[in-house]
C-alpha cells in the first residue's frame, strides 16, 4: 500500500496498527497497537525532552548521601532531615546509562525539602559539571546549590546531557 497523507482527524473504531514486515520471510509483526488498551512494544526515540510532571515515584534522602541514577530518574527527591544535608549526584556514565541519555537528553530535578528542618545542599559527582549560571553563584540566581527548609523548601534543577555520559547542572527555579 502506498502512504497516505490526511489533513483532518483520522479515526477508526477498531484502532490502529504498526507492522513491520520481513523482507527474506514477508512475515508480518505488529510494532505497536492504539486502542481501548494501548500498549507500545518497540519504541525508539532521539533528542527528546523529558519531563513528568506527575511524578507517580519519588525518592526520599534523609541524610548526606550520593543519590543513586534511579532515585534521580524519579525526578523528584524529599528530604525531612533535621541536620544539614548534602545530596551528591551520581555519576555522568551512571545518570545516563539509567536514563538512556544521549547528547541532548534533559531532565528537570526537583527537591522538595518541605517538611525538613535544615538547609539541602546539591552536589555534582564525576563527568557532571555546573552550568555557567550556576558556577557564578547565588547572585547569577541560577548558581544557587542550596534549598531551605519549610515553605520556600522547593527548588527545581535541570540536568542536560552533552554525550551519553556527561551532564551540566543548573538551578531553574
Amino acid at each position: 500500500m502506498a502512504n497516505s497523507t490526511f489533513s483532518g482527524p483520522v479515526r477508526s473504531q477498531n484502532g490502529f496498527q504498526t507492522v513491520s514486515i520481513d523482507p527474506t520471510t514477508g512475515a508480518v509483526t505488529t510494532t505497536s497497537t492504539l486502542g481501548v488498551t494501548t500498549s507500545v512494544t518497540n519504541l525508539t526515540a532521539t533528542n527528546l525532552v523529558f519531563t513528568d510532571l506527575n511524578h507517580p515515584t519519588t525518592a526520599a534522602i534523609n541524610a548526606t548521601a550520593t543519590a543513586t541514577a534511579a532515585e534521580v530518574a524519579t525526578g523528584y527527591i524529599t528530604s525531612t532531615s533535621a541536620a544539614a544535608t548534602t545530596i551528591t549526584l551520581p555519576t555522568g556514565t551512571l545518570l545516563g546509562a539509567q536514563l538512556g541519555a544521549t547528547a541532548g537528553t534533559v531532565l528537570d530535578l526537583y527537591i522538595d525539602n518541605t517538611a525538613g528542618a535544615n538547609t539541602v545542599t546539591i552536589a555534582v559527582a564525576t563527568n557532571g559539571i555546573l552550568s555557567a549560571a550556576a558556577a557564578a553563584g547565588s547572585g547569577a540566581g541560577a548558581g544557587l546549590l542550596t534549598v531551605p527548609s519549610g515553605v520556600t523548601g522547593l527548588a527545581c534543577f535541570r540536568i542536560m546531557f552533552s554525550s551519553a555520559t556527561a551532564y551540566a547542572f543548573t538551578r531553574t527555579a
